[in-house]
């Protein structure tokens, strides 16, 4: 996979560098460009916004830096063989960043990401490569940040940790949170290591038991439990039909009941535990 990221910090992006996503990058599976934006302004300030059009407070980021910056950056990649590149955008005005949406960017050969300062990118620039390629705006949570770049981390190591190759065990990610499959809508359950007692505190004994089918139900029912406590909006939305016969005596356990459209409501007498 090839990344470019455009920013006026590039400093900001050497996490990249590190852990997982270096390691990738050390052995070629991650191709990282990072360009700085001001190296398309040609002022003595090196300005790249101004003030916005219908008045207002903040700044906006001017449309010609971006404009050469995309286009070098595209141009390069395809001399360096890349194709089918994606722009995408960090904005809180975007699709939520979901694991889901993590698969699909890693199944891409390119990404081409445009962390915006101030008040954003004048809209004409995401208008105008959306004619060239698909654009994606992500939003990685409901609040603002001083910029993109720590959107471009999160979602950079994200998708990273799906290029094969890159976690050393190749099936770390299945039962993560919100994992494709059996973990879609659920968060995973709590885990444990060695020693067996700490300060007092044993572990289940089921997972001393060497008995993987009871230990493979009793992640899933923990995971009910942490998903009913945490994030019962996940469990709402799900479709009854997907759970088998021992997830609903679980989800009935922790008061939830199949509704008649097919999905689950929370009981008036269910009690977090």
């Amino acid at each position: 996979m090839r990344l470019d990221v455009v920013t006026i910090f590039p400093e900001y992006l050497e996490p990249l560098n590190v852990s997982l996503v270096g390691k990738a990058r050390a052995r070629g599976s991650l191709d990282v460009h990072v360009h700085d934006l001001r190296d398309w302004t040609y002022d003595r300030h090196n300005t790249v916004d101004d003030t916005p059009y219908g008045g207002g407070p903040g700044m906006v980021m001017k449309t010609d830096p971006w404009g050469e910056a995309l286009d070098d950056a595209l141009a390069g990649g395809y001399e360096a063989g890349a194709h089918s590149p994606v722009l995408v955008v960090p904005t809180p005005s975007g699709r939520p960043f979901t694991q889901e949406l993590a698969v699909e960017l890693s199944e891409r050969p390119w990404l081409v990401f445009t962390p915006a300062r101030y008040e954003g990118i004048d809209r004409r620039v995401t208008d105008e490569y959306a004619t060239r390629m698909p654009v994606v705006e992500v939003s990685i949570g409901d609040y603002v940040l001083a910029g993109g770049e720590a959107a471009v981390l999160v979602i950079t190591e994200a998708v990273a940790r799906l290029l094969p190759g890159v976690l050393g065990n190749a099936e770390s990610h299945r039962d993560d949170s919100f994992a494709p499959g059996a973990m879609a809508d659920l968060l995973e359950g709590p885990v444990y290591t060695k020693p067996p007692e700490w300060r007092g505190r044993g572990i289940p004994e089921v997972l001393l038991s060497g008995h993987h089918g009871r230990i493979a139900r009793w992640r899933r029912d923990e995971a009910f439990r942490r998903t009913a406590l945490h994030r019962p909006d996940l469990i709402e939305r799900c479709e009854a039909s997907g759970f088998d016969k021992k997830d609903r005596e679980m989800l009935s356990i922790l008061g939830w009941s199949p509704s008649p459209d097919g999905r689950f409501w929370r009981r008036p007498e269910a009690v977090e535990e």
